[in-house]
C-alpha cells in the first residue's frame, strides 16, 4: 500500500471513549468494546466514562480491561478534561444532553443509539421503557433501533444506520425492549465501523 496520507490515517487507530449512564448494565458499551478488541472495529476503546462511580456499567468495563474515569465530581476531572486525546465519543445509556462545547471539542464526532426507528419516538423523555410503551400504544407493526449523530437537541442528529424487528401481538414493553436490545448490540458496532470507513 502506498504511503499516502489516507493510507497512514487508516493505520492509526482512533481513540474512542464510551460515556455510560448511571443505571444501565452496560451491554451496548460491552458490544462496542468487544468489537474494538476483536479488530472488527479498527479503533481503541480508550476509556469508559461515567458521572457516578456506582454505575453498574463500570464493573463491566473493568472486567473487559478498559480504563474507567469518573468525571464531574469533587476531585475528578470535568468531562472535557476526561475527553482529552479522544477522537470519537459513543453514548451508551447516557440520557442527558451533552454541553454544546463538548460536541464542538470533538468536531461533532459523537454517536448515540436510540431504541426506536427515528424520527419516531425521539426527544426528551423518550428513553428506556417509555419508548417501547409508546410504540405499543401507537399500534406500530415494527420497531427497531437507530444509530445517529449527536447534536444539541435530543435525537435530532442524522441517522447513520437502523435495524428493524416486528412488533408481535403479545409484546409487552419489556419483551419488545429485549428484542430491540439484541439489534442494538449488532447495529452499534456496525455503525461505528461504518463511520470509521471500514464497513
Amino acid at each position: 500500500m502506498p504511503f499516502t496520507a489516507e493510507a497512514i490515517m487508516k493505520q492509526v487507530k482512533q481513540r474512542v471513549a464510551i460515556l455510560v449512564g448511571n443505571r444501565g448494565r452496560g451491554s451496548n458499551m460491552e458490544a462496542l468494546v468487544l468489537a474494538m478488541q476483536s479488530g472488527r472495529v479498527p479503533a481503541i476503546p480508550a476509556v469508559v466514562l461515567a458521572s457516578d462511580p456506582d454505575s453498574p456499567a463500570l464493573a463491566r468495563a473493568r472486567a473487559l480491561g478498559v480504563p474507567i474515569q469518573i468525571f464531574g465530581r469533587e476531585g475528578c476531572p470535568s468531562l472535557g478534561a476526561a475527553l482529552e486525546g479522544i477522537q470519537l465519543l459513543c453514548l451508551a445509556g447516557y440520557i442527558k444532553l451533552l454541553p454544546p462545547e463538548i460536541i464542538q471539542m470533538l468536531n461533532g464526532q459523537v454517536l448515540n443509539i436510540h431504541p426506536a426507528l427515528l424520527p419516531k419516538y425521539g426527544g426528551k423523555g423518550m428513553y428506556g421503557r417509555n419508548v417501547h410503551k409508546a410504540v405499543l400504544d401507537a399500534g406500530d407493526s415494527e420497531s427497531g433501533c437507530s444509530v445517529h449523530w449527536v447534536t444539541n437537541n435530543y435525537d435530532e442528529g442524522a441517522v447513520i444506520l437502523q435495524r428493524r424487528c416486528p412488533v408481535l401481538p403479545d409484546d409487552t414493553p419489556e419483551s419488545l425492549a429485549a428484542r430491540v436490545l439484541q439489534l442494538e448490540h449488532e447495529a452499534y458496532p456496525t455503525a461505528l465501523a461504518q463511520v470509521l470507513g471500514e464497513d
